[in-house]
């Protein structure tokens, strides 16, 4: 069967994109809000981009027609961010923090989503949560009429929880069963990591 894009609408490709590019890392993003609160909400249109300058890109929708995410709002004003990789035993808190809330209203307290000081005196991030990475926006680019908002983020700082690090042939490795990541696929799915393959490359 053959899908022609031009012929589609866009909540149709939407739908047909996000059930067939399989499967997604989450970015679980917290930013403050301007009253001091902290905002969290899930996005899995997001990958790595680049290693120098280290850099990660993380597509942001609307709220609504007209309204930008909260998210969108808050990394325009004060330009931090943490992106929090959440583990499968935060399936339910970080698919509660997808709900659409009031401006200012805290994911974060309606959540009871625990959070750590930052040891620098940046944002806090999620206890608990296997890897956070604190970031500074870079650049966005926008496309479409709605806009969707590509946004750049440049990694300033790497925290991982005890027992995802380890050291091999004296290098610093990250155990992604220890991450033991949460994915997202179409409609109301998720997915946990599975089988992991091993499969040296060649020369």
């Amino acid at each position: 069967m053959q899908f022609q894009f031009s012929e589609l609408t866009p909540n149709e490709r939407y739908h047909l994109m996000v059930q067939s590019v399989l499967p997604r890392p989450i970015a679980w993003i917290l930013t403050v809000n301007d009253d001091g609160s902290h905002n969290l909400a899930p996005y899995s249109f997001f990958a790595p981009v680049c290693a120098n300058p280290p850099t990660m890109v993380v597509s942001i929708g609307q709220k609504q027609p007209g309204e930008d995410k909260d998210t969108f709002r808050n990394l325009q004003r004060d330009g931090r961010c943490v992106v929090h990789i959440a583990s499968v035993d935060w399936l339910e808190a970080l698919n509660a923090s997808s709900a659409t809330l009031a401006k200012n209203e805290s994911e974060v307290s309606m959540g009871n989503v625990p959070l750590l000081t930052d040891s620098d005196g940046g944002l806090p991030h999620i206890d608990g949560a296997p890897v956070a990475y604190y970031c500074r926006l870079q650049q966005v680019t926008d496309l479409g009429p709605a806009p969707q908002h590509i946004v750049f983020l440049e990694i300033d700082k790497l925290i991982v929880a005890e027992g995802v690090d380890y050291v091999k042939g004296g290098s610093t490795r990250l155990s992604a069963a220890a991450i033991n990541p949460l994915a997202r696929l179409g409609g109301s799915e998720y997915a946990a990591l599975g089988d992991i393959i091993s499969l040296a490359r060649p020369e």
